[in-house]
């Protein structure tokens, strides 16, 4: 862990795209300038995009610079495996994918209390712990989607853990869902570093409702971003704190607050007190709008992107949200009402929304009978 620069991490999950494929040119521009500025950390997941995050980090990272000048964390999937003598396989490609010859972090990948169960019976952790010993893994960790319980759990059940992932932004920090607060603090408990994903959720912390906005513009401090990033980087014991950029816009807006790191100070966290509470009155979606519930859809429903409107339309009260329905995101794709409540969305989802009831809110919603 002595390579780390510093504590912002460049999460390769929303990668800047051309269509179906990543803009190569445009992550390259971004990851020289995020090396330039002093940072070196890079997460992915064989699961990202496809499989194309990794061959992106490929291209654009391990080609263009000596392989002890970048952090490398990628990560053990539940669905690209189902048995012991699969792991290795898969972990080689892995590397290849990445161009490289060892993970700096390997984690065992959303780790809750169901598949926690295959990766015993499978003995990942064990394997991973083998690679660590072969050099081929220098740390090995888990990411995580639970309650604390399952957290301590698992941290008791393999101590040679040494670094955890977890959910963790000012919105879900007294959250009863994603429990960030008790999460973390079940880290310190065992003593283990954090890597926080998801500390602008999604994007919900950047693309804030008018009246919290102006809670943060009244400061005069910036980007409603910084706000987020640096809430979570400022507690004891976060090794690293992620942000998934998809243009040099959002890349140039966190270097700037980020190269040199302060936490927020009395002000600034009065503000994010106040900004919580106004999320709280919302009852929005907690959705982060990581697709995994789209692949597996037999109706191919879109159903982040239903969220994010059912969420717009609680936010902003316009028309807009109705148009992008109907207009943009249900043309080529399902409809709430086409869900079939087959559950695999259920099952792969980080955030354990039940996703088939708010489908049939959203439904109730948009596609009133005239």
């Amino acid at each position: 862990m002595d390579r780390i620069k510093k504590n912002f991490g460049f999460g390769c999950m929303r990668l800047p795209m051309n269509g179906e494929e990543v803009n190569l040119e445009e992550f390259s521009k971004m990851v020289d300038a995020y090396m330039a500025a002093g940072f070196n950390y890079f997460d992915t997941a064989h699961v990202y995009l496809g499989g194309k995050s990794e061959t992106a980090i490929r291209e654009c990272v391990s080609k263009k610079y000596p392989r002890d000048s970048f952090i490398l964390t990628d990560k053990l999937t539940d669905s690209i495996f189902k048995t012991e003598e699969e792991i290795r396989p898969v972990f080689q490609k892995q590397l290849e994918a990445c161009g490289v010859d060892y993970f700096d972090f390997y984690l065992m990948h959303a780790q809750c209390a169901d598949n926690f169960k295959k990766f015993k019976k499978c003995n990942a952790y064990e394997t991973a712990f083998k690679l660590k010993e072969e050099g081929k893994v220098r740390h090995v960790g888990i990411s995580f989607h639970d309650k604390a319980e399952v957290l301590e759990q698992i941290l008791t059940e393999y101590p040679q853990i040494e670094v955890v992932q977890i959910q963790f932004n000012y919105v879900d920090y007294n959250s009863a869902a994603v429990q960030s607060r008790k999460c973390y603090e079940v880290c310190r408990k065992h003593g283990k570093p954090v890597i926080v994903m998801e500390p602008v959720k999604g994007g919900t912390l950047v693309n804030l409702p008018e009246d919290a906005k102006k809670v943060f513009e009244e400061l005069h401090g910036g980007s409603t971003a910084r706000y987020a990033l640096r809430f979570a980087a400022g507690f004891e014991g976060m090794m690293m704190v992620l942000s998934g950029m998809s243009n040099m816009e959002q890349l140039e807006d966190n270097i700037s607050f980020m190269k040199d790191f302060r936490p927020l100070d009395e002000k600034e966290q009065q503000a994010v007190k106040k900004v919580q509470k106004i999320f709280d009155s919302m009852n929005l979606i907690p959705c982060t709008a990581c697709h995994y519930c789209t692949d597996g859809c037999p109706k191919h429903i879109l159903i982040p992107d239903l969220f994010s409107c059912m969420n717009a339309k609680k936010t902003y009260k316009d028309w807009n949200s109705d148009f992008y329905y109907n207009s943009v995101y249900t043309v080529n794709n399902g409809k709430a009402s086409d869900c079939i409540k087959c559950g695999k969305c259920k099952k792969v989802c980080p955030q354990h929304l039940k996703i088939r009831e708010l489908l049939e809110q959203i439904a109730e919603t948009y596609e009133k009978k005239e």
